[in-house]
């Protein structure tokens, strides 16, 4: 497959609305009966993601993945092709521990920028190799693809219109590399830097788009939410299933349920399979009368740093190894997998327990019994300014830094552009729903996604700041020649 000139993110909503909307049967493949007994598990993740810059002849869109190859010696641009490597070797190891009679999961996230990004560089022996993952029966088995933003937003500071905009796009571009069955058996969903909103309209937004695309379920950091009475979560609840309760300013509720990922060092826990030896150190927990295995859920970047790049692949043979030639009491499962046999034994959504995004709970007592957008917004103000630790950016894998502070060069930029492409186009396409397939609106949207990517908002000011002015410039040529 040769470069494309831009990736398929948009254009057939409403056969892809349908799709996702349709019943699937659940996730449990043909060996569920080696369950039986099972007091725990472990579910690994692997995120991979390279931003699209513009960073080509005249400004043009290439991954950054390329642009490491163009330039060895800037950094660490030198594993470019060990990145490269690990975007594809899950296709080697999985078929591998199949063989030595190993039962291997693994769960996939790859951002919207990096499916394109390696279709631009004719990475043939990439796309075919998660091709393979994708499409292949007994590999569907094995590996479960999760959702995710486009470009790798930021949830929190992304425009709530284009939350559900960054979510459609992902499912084009997986839709029309990997086929429409492969996309309807997508269930999970994971956030880019697991940065979970905790203000209540950016929640709410979050979860409706997600449930309306079609998501059961979502992968969420332990210090991103908290129990309905603001205490953290209980040491068992960590490694059970919960409700997320997501309720907007005007009183409106919408809940999904999500997995929890445990605090930690994300590379060095996967990458050493910790999550593995952590669930043989467990039991089996009672939900609502039902006993139901405990799961150790860990989600990681899959090509960054010496651990992953070097270290993961051994110890994700030597875990598989060991499960297979253990007692059966402890297994490793995918998310989709590990809820389809809690709904067969007879755990249901209704019996897990309900929590909410972090801070929560002390806004909703500041705001009081009268819940109206202006008592929220009120209501934050004043917590806010007491300066007692209360934020509403949300939290993420990285409350290190913030997203936002001291980015208003690319913020503003951002906001204005989302603004201008809604203003040009909500309305046109209400009336006329084809006109997501056209050049022009792709294009705005296009740079619309990829502003919001949170790449830009992580390095300082710099060269990546200088990208995102590029992109926004680009935005407004698209839309300008457009009006």
């Amino acid at each position: 497959m040769g470069p494309q000139p831009f990736p398929v993110i948009a254009g057939r909503e409403t056969t892809i609305h349908t799709l996702r909307r349709r019943p699937q049967a659940p996730a449990m493949p043909p060996t569920h009966s080696r369950l039986d007994g099972l007091q725990a598990a472990f579910a690994c993740a692997l995120h991979m993601h390279q931003p699209t810059v513009p960073a080509g002849v005249d400004g043009a869109l290439i991954s950054h993945l390329q642009y490491m190859f163009d330039r060895p010696g800037e950094g660490d641009n030198h594993n470019a092709e060990p990145f490269a490597q690990c975007y594809r070797r899950m296709a080697d190891l999985i078929p591998e521990l199949i063989n030595e009679g190993c039962n291997p999961r693994i769960m996939l996230d790859y951002s919207g920028n990096l499916l394109w990004g390696v279709v631009q560089m004719g990475r043939d022996d990439i796309t075919e190799a998660l091709r393979y993952l994708a499409c292949d029966q007994q590999m569907q088995e094995h590996v479960e693809w999760l959702g995710t933003f486009w470009s790798h937003a930021v949830a929190p500071s992304t425009p709530l219109p284009d939350l559900a905009l960054q979510i459609s796009a992902w499912q084009h571009q997986f839709a029309d590399l990997f086929g429409d069955e492969a996309l309807q058996q997508v269930q999970g969903f994971s956030l880019p830097e697991m940065h979970l909103p905790n203000h209540p309209d950016s929640l709410f937004a979050l979860v409706k788009a997600l449930k309306e695309a079609g998501y059961r379920w979502m992968l969420v950091q332990e210090h991103s939410v908290e129990q309905c009475n603001g205490t953290p979560l209980d040491p068992v609840q960590r490694y059970l299933p919960n409700q997320l309760v997501a309720r907007n300013s005007c009183g409106e509720e919408v809940c999904i349920t999500v997995l929890i990922k445990t605090q930690g060092s994300d590379t060095k826990l996967v990458g050493q399979m910790q999550p593995c030896y952590e669930a043989m150190g467990l039991t089996s927990h009672h939900l609502n009368g039902t006993a139901v295995p405990v799961l150790v859920s860990q989600i990681a970047d899959g090509e960054n740093g010496g651990v992953m790049m070097n270290e993961f692949p051994e110890a994700f043979r030597q875990a598989h190894r060991r499960v297979r030639d253990g007692d059966g009491k402890v297994t490793a499962l995918n998310g989709s997998e590990y809820l389809a046999h809690l709904d067969a034994i007879g755990a249901k959504e209704q019996d897990f327990p309900r929590i909410q995004a972090v801070q929560q709970h002390r806004l909703w007592q500041e705001v009081g019994e009268t819940l109206h957008p202006d008592a929220v917004s009120t209501a934050i103000k004043a917590l806010t300014s007491r300066e007692d630790g209360f934020s509403m950016q949300g939290a993420s894998w990285t409350n290190n830094l913030s997203w936002v502070e001291g980015y208003s060069n690319v913020l503003d930029p951002m906001a204005a552009l989302s603004a201008q492409f809604h203003q040009r186009f909500d309305a046109a396409v209400a009336g006329d729903p084809s006109i997501t397939a056209t050049p022009a609106y792709q294009q705005a949207l296009l740079c619309v996604l990829l502003l919001e990517t949170s790449c830009f908002r992580y390095w300082g000011q710099g060269l990546w700041t200088e990208f995102a002015q590029e992109i926004n410039r680009q935005g407004q040529s698209a839309l300008a020649a457009d009006s």
